[in-house]
């Protein structure tokens, strides 16, 4: 079959910024890049990133990372699976000495499992240093699979990849037991910066979280979500800085909470599953390496640093699209009004 050739296919790009972001990973302002064909939403997340540094800048806290392949052995009976996987559970280290032979950065650090009949669904959770993971700990896995097998003859081979990983698809594991990097981002915005600047109240913008991202999503039954749009700021940023732009699905599976705190606004959004990284594939473009820099996530530091300021300033990115959206659907027509100005 003859190879078709590789060519482009050009995305608008544009920086918006700077965000001001506070906390132990990341201490700076930031431009960031957006690659949307939704023109809309580099002005929007700008509002949100000129509002949060009046405010006084978006706290970031890094909760949790890791990256996990699962894997599905087979064995006689309910009963021989689950001797095997006891066994398995307790030699950590030993399965970490071949994790070591597959990469110099995948370290093992978790496994959880599901038994369904004689099926053993057994998810291997790794850091992946600065790497989002994906091929790592794959072949990690692919290093472990005969190992195991050695090892526990009474088992065999069923799959490299069983669905309980969960891969870019809306699942509930992801967010119980974690993929990626796990971000909570916070800002706190004066009454007065509310009325000036989103032309509304922190009493409007709290409503309607509530009637919308909680009561609306649930109607809609969504999956461990409650929000307005988070996957318009992933796809623009992970476009931006070479990301696999399908991860945005788990991605943008995340929760907005705001609150009225001594009349002042209180604005959340926690990203339980940014699959990101500075290194790997697709990071090999130029306009990307440029990107990368320019966020700061090209400097020579501890492995995993860059990822972790990359998910980071991600999540600090829709926290400001959040903010101006729901900001603007307080108000009638404002929202509609904006795209017509700016996409007719």
């Amino acid at each position: 079959m003859k190879a078709h050739k590789i060519t482009s296919a050009p995305v608008p790009m544009r920086n918006v910024g700077p965000l001001k972001i506070i906390g132990s990973e990341v201490n700076d302002e930031v431009i960031v890049p957006l690659a949307t064909y939704e023109s809309p939403l580099w002005p929007s997340v700008g509002r949100g990133a000129r509002v949060t540094k009046l405010a006084g800048g978006i706290k970031a806290t890094l909760i949790d990372e890791r990256m996990s392949r699962s894997i599905l052995l087979e064995a006689a009976d309910a009963q021989e699976a689950l001797m095997a996987l006891n066994s398995l559970k307790s030699r950590l280290p030993e399965l970490n000495e071949v994790v070591a032979g597959s990469s110099r950065f995948a370290k093992l650090i978790d496994m959880n499992s599901q038994v369904v009949a004689n099926l053993i669904y057994l998810r291997l959770e790794f850091t992946t240093g600065d790497a989002s993971g994906h091929n790592m700990v794959t072949n990690a896995a692919d290093q472990l699979f005969p190992w195991i097998l050695q090892q526990y003859p009474q088992l065999s081979y069923s799959s490299i990849s069983a669905n309980y990983c969960s891969d870019k698809k809306a699942t509930a594991v992801n967010g119980i037991l974690g993929r990626g990097k796990y971000v909570v981002t916070e800002v706190t915005i004066p009454r007065e910066l509310c009325a000036r600047r989103l032309s509304t109240t922190p009493e409007q913008v709290v409503e309607l979280n509530i009637k919308k991202n909680l009561i609306g999503t649930m109607l809609a039954g969504g999956l461990r979500s409650a929000n307005a749009h988070y996957a318009n700021m992933l796809l623009a940023f992970y476009l931006a800085t070479g990301q696999d732009a399908a991860n945005i699905v788990e991605g943008s599976q995340g929760m907005v909470h705001a609150e009225v705190r001594s009349g002042d606004l209180y604005f959340s959004a926690t990203l339980p599953n940014l699959i990101v990284g500075s290194v790997g594939n697709g990071k090999g473009l130029d306009f990307v390496e440029d990107n990368l820099r320019m966020i700061g996530c090209k400097e020579e530091r501890e492995p995993g640093a860059n990822a972790r300021r990359l998910a980071i300033v991600c999540a600090a990115t829709v926290l400001c699209g959040e903010l101006s959206l729901l900001a603007a659907q307080t108000n009638p027509g404002e929202l509609m009004q904006s795209h017509l100005k700016l996409e007719r």
